[in-house]
Formats: structure tokens, C-alpha cells, sequence
């Protein structure tokens, strides 16, 4: 069991590159904040790149990709979930971010609750993180946190704009 990934082991295989956010995770504290924070340029990249109906199949794309990444990641770690692995927020917050409604201000809200739900992981949230396993466990419940990021969003919309 591998307690802390190096760049040594970032660099083993490309799985283990892709399931910690290009390097991202290996930072030593709030792995999963820097990860949400690299969603920004790969989402400005990819917007860039691909129409809005293109781009959610580029991020339905990153997600089965994450499966694979995290699974095998998880496996070599020792650990299934380990804190280290940020795809998951990164493919959640991008699929946020293509969604969210222009402006700095809708980024930070969208940020920021995202990081709530995710830590917090209020229900279902926490219980699909503890029943679902292996890859798939790992990218669903950032799924769920984004779904109900947008919720928040959207309910913050409707009663204050």
C-alpha cells in the first residue's frame, strides 16, 4: 500500500497520470481543491474546442475514462479512493462549469458549493461513496456532488435574480 503517491509513481502508467489530475493530486494538502481548480483551463480548452452537445460527450467521455483510471490507480495504491485521485472532481467541475451561467461570481458560488458537497458528501451522497466500488464508486459520487451544485445554483438563480 502506497500511503502517499511521488512522481515516480505518477508517472508508472498512464492510468496512475490520469487518476491524479496530471500531477495535481500529489499536492500535499486539499488534493481534490486542486483538482477542481485545474477543471477551469480544461474546461476553457475544451469550450474552446467543441460545441456545448459535443463537449458533454467529451466529459461523458472523461467519466469512463476515469473509471478505468481510478480502478486501476486505486488498486496499485492500495486504497480504493485515495485522497490522491482528483479526476473525478476534475470531469464533475467541468461538467458544473459547462452549465454554470456566465461570470465570475456564478464560478466562485459554483466552486465553492461543489467543494461543500463534495466534502461534506450529504445524502446520497455518502452513500453511494461507501457502497459503490471500485472505479465507478470513485466518479459517481463527484457526479452526485455536481447534481446537487447545480441544484443549489439553480434554486440561488430563481430566488435571488
Amino acid at each position: 500500500m502506497i500511503v502517499r503517491p511521488t512522481s515516480r509513481f505518477l508517472f508508472a502508467h498512464p492510468a496512475h497520470f490520469l487518476a491524479l489530475g496530471f500531477g495535481s493530486g500529489l499536492a500535499p494538502i486539499a488534493p481534490g481543491t486542486f483538482g477542481t481548480l485545474l477543471a477551469y483551463p480544461i474546461y476553457l480548452m475544451l469550450a474552446d474546442e467543441f460545441a456545448p452537445a459535443e463537449l458533454l460527450g467529451a466529459i461523458a467521455g472523461m467519466f469512463v475514462l476515469g473509471i478505468w483510471a481510478c480502478k486501476k490507480t486505486g488498486a496499485d495504491l492500495g486504497i480504493a479512493d485515495h485522497s490522491a485521485m482528483n479526476w473525478d472532481e476534475i470531469v464533475a467541475f467541468v461538467l458544473i462549469l459547462v452549465i454554470t451561467p456566465p461570470g465570475w461570481a456564478w464560478q466562485a458560488f459554483a466552486f465553492l458549493a461543489f467543494r461543500f458537497f463534495d466534502v461534506v458528501k450529504p445524502p446520497p451522497i455518502r452513500h453511494f461513496d461507501r457502497t459503490i466500488k471500485g472505479g465507478l464508486g470513485v466518479m459517481f459520487d463527484d457526479i452526485v456532488a455536481a447534481f446537487y451544485t447545480l441544484l443549489a445554483m439553480a434554486i440561488a438563480k430563481r430566488l435571488f435574480f
